[in-house]
């Protein structure tokens, strides 16, 4: 069993992500998957959350205890849900938009310059499906594949083409990222 928290603010697509992933692991990679969101009284800019359980069997308790996964695009975010992370979890942030205290336990920190990447492709607004490529390359939750076929139906459909370019950026940042971190354990 995983548990996922995606963590940000409105208008960052922060929800969206926890739907697009759970409806990749359940629907195409056959897993169980329960989703909760959480949001302040303001539409954009106030912190917003969504919890995402992905299990191999029935999901008994549909919130999070402590975070698998944190996927971090603010700081406020970052902030209000770092301590929430089991000794062994896995920190995904905005390196422009956050700045992580040192990880504690065994906490892995992977950093991605998402939003950068999504102005890179001409709008902001896909910095959360850059990602969840990265998210996709990085954890293993969900396949590749699965990750994919969820996009259509939950992005604009004139969009789509873009979302998915911006899906592929994140992934191939993702596997570049794990590349060079096989390469330096080789080199030690």
């Amino acid at each position: 069993m995983a548990e996922i928290r995606f963590a940000g603010y409105g208008g960052q697509g922060i929800i969206r992500s926890g739907i697009i992933a759970g409806k990749a692991a359940s629907i195409f990679d056959s897993k169980y998957a329960t989703m909760s969101q959480s949001f302040g009284p303001e539409a954009r800019g106030g912190a917003c959350s969504s919890q995402l359980v992905i299990s191999e069997s029935k999901v008994l308790y549909p919130y999070i205890t402590n975070s698998d996964v944190l996927v971090a695009m603010s700081q406020a975010g970052y902030d209000k849900f770092e301590s929430e992370m089991g000794e062994e979890a896995m920190l995904l942030y905005d390196e422009d938009l956050v700045k992580p205290k040192p990880p504690r336990g065994k906490i892995l920190a992977h950093a991605i310059p998402a939003t950068r990447f999504a102005e890179e492709l001409g709008i902001k607004i896909v910095a959360n499906v850059v990602m969840l490529g990265f998210f996709t390359a990085i954890t293993n939750l969900v396949t590749y594949d699965s990750m994919k076929k969820a996009l259509p139906g939950l992005v604009p459909e004139k969009a789509l083409p873009l979302n998915l370019k911006a899906f592929e950026r994140g992934y191939e940042y993702g596997k570049e990222i794990l590349a060079k971190k096989q390469s330096n354990k080789g080199n030690k």
